[in-house]
């Protein structure tokens, strides 16, 4: 099934999302990582859209949705959680599941805490816990601060199979749309990740922004977390905690991944159907 590209203003922002599945009744929103763009949910988004309707945003800074003027101000999970809000306030939604991965799990599990409250109705957190472990967060600050740069898109194709290899298995025809469609060029004419790099600011001014176990042990909806078994990011431990605190969410491992499972096999796809099938 194909998709729709939409433009809506959120908080004074334009935001881009994908639909799919547009005449369904029940609803998902599916929600990117840190540094990556709504278009990684294609696979996932194209499945689910056989019973739901999807949308997939790319958040402030991403993709093709605006970059924020204020970085220091807007790049932050309280303000992704007013985009997210004012995106489904929008939309008409009233109620929603929410899938996310990494980042994406974090707007939902604070969106779920707070202003979304009640409207969640299911949350797939994909390798995305209350707390990640520092020594990743670093890793990924590193190279999300400072974007590579290449001459050409084949080169930022092997680049991307490098650091995303911890997302497990990938056709070659996934890893070529996964580039593509996190891709820009800049004024030299290379190409480089399709993102504000002044998104990382979210790490130096907001002091522990992804520290967020007061809001899990408030939530009181199912919670389905998907942990990539090689993941450095949600320890196995925080995963543990997360199945006997707060709303005891039901943790499965993903072989053969780290951080973050791509959910485009049929594997994952059935672990999340069913999850928000309520099975």
């Amino acid at each position: 099934m194909s998709f729709t590209s939409h433009y809506l203003r959120c908080e004074g922002r334009e935001i881009h999302y994908t639909e799919w599945g547009a005449g369904h009744a029940e609803t998902v929103i599916a929600w990117h990582g840190l540094a990556r763009t709504g278009r990684d949910m294609d696979d996932l988004a194209g499945h689910l859209s056989q019973r739901y309707r999807v949308i997939c945003p790319d958040t402030l800074g991403r993709g093709l949705s605006q970059w924020s003027p204020d970085p220091d101000r807007e790049y932050c999970l309280d303000f992704y959680v007013r985009l997210a809000t004012a995106l489904v306030d929008q939309l008409g939604l009233t109620q929603f599941h929410w899938v996310g991965t990494s980042m994406g799990g974090a707007i939902g599990t604070v969106a779920a805490a707070t202003t979304l409250r009640g409207r969640i109705r299911r949350l797939v957190l994909n390798d995305n816990g209350p707390e990640l472990a520092e020594p990743a967060l670093q890793r990924i600050r590193a190279y999300a601060g400072h974007p590579a740069a290449f001459t050409t898109v084949s080169e930022l194709e092997q680049y991307f199979r490098q650091i995303y290899a911890p997302y497990g298995w990938l056709s070659d025809a996934q890893w070529r749309r996964l580039t593509e469609t996190s891709t820009r060029r800049l004024p030299d004419g290379r190409v480089t990740p399709h993102y504000d790099p002044a998104m990382v600011r979210q790490f130096t001014a907001h002091d522990n922004d992804y520290l967020r176990w007061s809001e899990w042990d408030s939530l009181d909806l199912p919670v389905l977390c998907l942990r990539g078994e090689a993941s450095d990011l949600l320890l196995a431990e925080t995963a543990e905690a997360m199945r006997v605190r707060g709303p005891r969410a039901v943790v499965v491992t993903i072989a053969g991944c780290g951080h973050a499972p791509a959910l485009n096999v049929p594997e994952h796809y059935a672990l999340v159907e069913r999850f928000l099938s309520g099975g």
